[in-house]
């Protein structure tokens, strides 16, 4: 399928909800280009750790932005993260990583810097943007809006598998807290607050595998295109 012009799909919804493995389907359907906005926080916030940066300090973060070298190269299952010249795809993957991620991105000044690099992600013959605020403060006028949800209980058993999965020590109470942690954070905070757009269609996973949810959102893409 070859639309006649560019459009963005927005899918934006918390950690652990899907969105990640989601848009990556649709973008392989549609042959779409791919933004996974998380990434690029969680590629901030790994650079923050490893030089000992205070993920409280924004104009210290922003100053990290200003030799920011990142990249994404094609892999068999998702994109690799480089950082510096180093594929890091392991490390982003940490809950450590992840929890750092969502500090850093609390800051006004961070997310203005990077608004222009997501932004740039857009390009023929279209994108699939993931991540909180795509539908709401990156891409407003994203031809398509999704939402994905899912409880937290459910995602966190899912995290608790992909862990072990990639040979990760994991502990599913744990992770729970975390994702409750996490989602609080981000819902709360003052700038991009992790809330679906007014116009967003809400899919709630929590009893959807992945080829169901990537089959009703593409009927919906399909049906007005």
């Amino acid at each position: 399928m070859t639309p006649e012009a560019p459009f963005v799909v927005a899918i934006d919804g918390p950690s652990g909800s899907g969105k990640g493995s989601l848009a990556g389907s649709i973008a392989e359907r549609l042959g779409f280009h791919l933004l996974d906005s998380g990434a690029i926080y969680r590629l901030l916030a790994l650079k923050a750790l490893q030089q000992r940066t205070d993920l409280d300090d924004e104009a210290a973060l922003i100053e990290l932005l200003r030799e920011f070298d990142i990249r994404f190269e094609p892999g068999e299952e998702l994109t690799i993260p480089f950082l510096d010249g180093i594929d890091v795809a392991r490390e982003l993957r940490q809950e450590r990583t992840g929890d750092a991620a969502s500090r850093v991105a609390r800051h006004a000044g961070v997310r203005s810097n990077l608004l222009q690099l997501q932004r740039g992600f857009f390009r023929s013959p279209g994108l699939v943007a993931d991540g909180r605020d795509m539908g709401t403060v990156v891409f407003p006028d994203a031809r398509f809006k999704f939402f994905l949800w899912a409880s937290p209980e459910i995602r966190a058993e899912r995290r608790y598998k992909q862990l072990i999965t990639m040979g990760l020590s994991a502990n599913i109470a744990d992770l729970l807290a975390e994702i409750e942690e996490r989602d609080e954070r981000d819902r709360s905070r003052s700038v991009a607050p992790l809330v679906p757009a007014e116009d967003a269609i809400v899919v709630d996973s929590s009893l959807l595998d992945l080829t169901q949810v990537v089959e009703l959102v593409m009927e919906h893409i399909e049906s007005e295109i």
